[in-house]
């Protein structure tokens, strides 16, 4: 959420007016997050966020909006997408694929601890169950297909040791997502980046998530190791909390039950979680953009992640 193209109220004057928003009245950059430009968008009808993608295309964001719609038609807590006069939810401003959506109430917890890992484990199951009859199909796009694009990209920038590391669990992955187990993992629409700063919570009640922008189609396991790896972890070593672990997962099996396969996959997803957004974050950091309050994220922490889900099995799901 760092801004990469500038938007001025002026810039809003005339283009707001095809929402049923009245006139903007104030706008403020985002400086979290590192993909598209966004902002807080006051208008005479409340405050809202407004998105300017940078690198999705016209063609791929109908899945994600339509996807928050979907969701929020079935009770689960995430922005709304506010639809134009003639019920587009995407329109260009400033040339590039523009949305607004619903503002959420409250504010990230960044310290969780068991009680909000809970409240995050069963929305995140039932999202994933309230995207069951979602009947647009698009693949995660950063998932292995554009690890195998992406590693060769980064290999060149890092140290032998680090470099033998992503290809070693590069390959393990491959191996993984071509065998029985792997196959039999229950799929559907998935959030691909629920971290502790897109859930906001009130109190210990957990009130919405959002950005979905990273959203698609995998296995539902894959979500939830994304979700722990960040939710359930101490932040300078990279090491699981077992209490935090146990109180997200089993609250999310209670809504919806693990498989078997599930349960056998587990350890290898987390490594597969850790890997994906280490990549991402080797990419960014040598391959970076020019943006506007732009902080790139510290790729070493996600490489400590994956060494730890190597070598330090996890809590296993609940049968």
């Amino acid at each position: 959420m760092a801004v990469f193209t500038s938007v001025t109220l002026d810039d809003l004057s005339q283009w707001i007016k095809q929402f049923p928003l009245g006139n903007a009245l104030a706008l403020q950059g985002i400086s979290s997050g590192i993909e598209n430009s966004n902002f807080f968008l006051t208008t005479q009808r409340g405050e809202f966020v407004l998105t300017l993608f940078e690198n999705l295309s016209f063609a791929q964001l109908p899945f994600y909006v339509q996807l928050m719609r979907h969701l929020a038609e079935r009770g689960i807590p995430v922005p709304a997408p506010v639809p134009n006069d003639a019920g587009e939810l995407v329109v260009a401003l400033h040339g590039k694929p523009a949305a607004i959506v619903s503002k959420l109430d409250g504010s990230s917890q960044m310290d969780p601890q068991p009680v909000h890992c809970a409240e995050v484990g069963a929305m995140l199951a039932r999202m994933h169950l309230a995207g069951q009859d979602f009947a647009m199909r698009q693949p995660n796009l950063r998932g292995l297909d554009w690890w195998v694009e992406t590693a060769p990209k980064v290999l060149p920038h890092l140290a032998p040791e680090t470099a033998d590391l992503l290809r070693a669990e590069l390959a393990f992955q491959q191996d993984f997502a071509g065998g029985v187990v792997y196959r039999a993992l229950q799929t559907g629409p998935v959030h691909a980046d629920l971290f502790r700063n897109n859930v906001m919570f009130v109190g210990a009640r957990l009130s919405g998530c959002f950005d979905f922008y990273f959203a698609g189609w995998d296995t539902w396991l894959f979500d939830l190791a994304v979700t722990v790896n960040d939710w359930c972890i101490d932040l300078d070593s990279g090491r699981l909390d077992a209490a935090r672990v146990l109180a997200l997962t089993r609250a999310y099996h209670a809504v919806r039950p693990f498989t078997e396969a599930e349960q056998a996959a587990w350890q290898p997803l987390l490594r597969a979680a850790a890997l994906r957004f280490w990549l991402s974050r080797l990419y960014d950091f040598y391959r970076p953009r020019a943006a506007e309050m732009l902080t790139p994220h510290d790729p070493t922490h996600f490489e400590r992640v994956l060494r730890q889900r190597i070598q330090v099995q996890a809590p296993a799901l609940t049968a």
